[in-house]
């Protein structure tokens, strides 16, 4: 039986969407979660998840992840509150709002902007834990990247490229950080269907083509990238690193 009872999950971009499903289930299954946004609902995303799993299942850390001091104190708050770091879950990125577009009509600032977060990011993020994860010989680190990257996709060019970076980023950190006993995988998501109308969706007839692709013919949601997330945070996965996980109901296969 996997368990991730008593682990130590530091969660970026936990104030909604995936981030917030990721830590409240992680909650649900006793681990302990620090969640990290540079939005302040982080706090009642906190609220929440305690109210349902306990006042002492988590902590909110208000982190901008492309600043080297912010990321630094969320991994000292991490630390400070429960003792050590067990996983970093490197799932802050830009995503919402970006405008497809040509890409010779992305502007050299908005392509930056992107690269900060998505890229940046989650080095800062991953060379924040590596201090105490190399002390306690034993951590988990787990990208999100996107099954855009294997597919590709028009007017989409800046998000696509930073989402196979990170592949890039998991195969190379994973070669260099094995030897102190941590592992790092990528987890590539379907496209997953907004549980907010506020968020970038298709329209009714895309979402119905990007389903009919799929081996498994239904809409992902958040929720069915749990499974896959838990099975990484936990002892199961000690020997699976540089590896990069499609969860995406059979959409593309690698």
């Amino acid at each position: 039986m996997i368990s991730i009872g008593g682990k130590v999950v530091i969660v970026t971009g936990a104030a909604q969407g995936i981030g917030k499903t990721f830590s409240k289930a992680l909650a649900a299954d006793r681990a302990s979660v620090v969640l990290a946004d540079i939005s302040d609902t982080v706090f009642e995303a906190a609220e929440e998840i305690k109210s349902e799993a306990g006042a002492d299942s988590c902590i909110a850390v208000k982190t901008d992840v492309t600043s080297e001091a912010d990321t630094k104190s969320m991994s000292k708050a991490a630390i400070d509150r429960f003792g050590r770091i067990d996983t970093l879950v490197n799932n802050a990125a830009l995503f919402q709002g970006i405008r497809r577009q040509p890409f010779q009509e992305i502007t050299a600032d908005e392509w930056d902007r992107i690269m900060a977060v998505n890229l940046r990011g989650m080095f800062l993020c991953s060379k924040s834990v590596f201090p105490q994860m190399r002390v306690q010989k034993h951590g988990k680190i787990i990208n999100m990247s996107s099954g855009t990257f294997f597919s590709g996709a028009p007017n989409f060019l800046h998000y696509v490229t930073s989402k196979g970076g990170i592949i890039g980023f998991t195969r190379a950190l994973a070669r260099e950080l094995g030897q102190y006993g941590i592992t790092v995988n990528a987890i590539a998501p379907g496209f997953i269907t907004p549980e907010s109308k506020k968020e970038m969706t298709p329209d009714a007839e895309e979402v119905r083509f990007i389903v009919n692709q799929r081996s498994i013919r239904r809409e992902l949601k958040a929720d069915d990238l749990t499974g896959t997330l838990v099975y990484l945070c936990s002892d199961a996965s000690d020997m699976v690193t540089g590896q990069t996980i499609a969860v995406n109901a059979g959409d593309s296969m690698h």
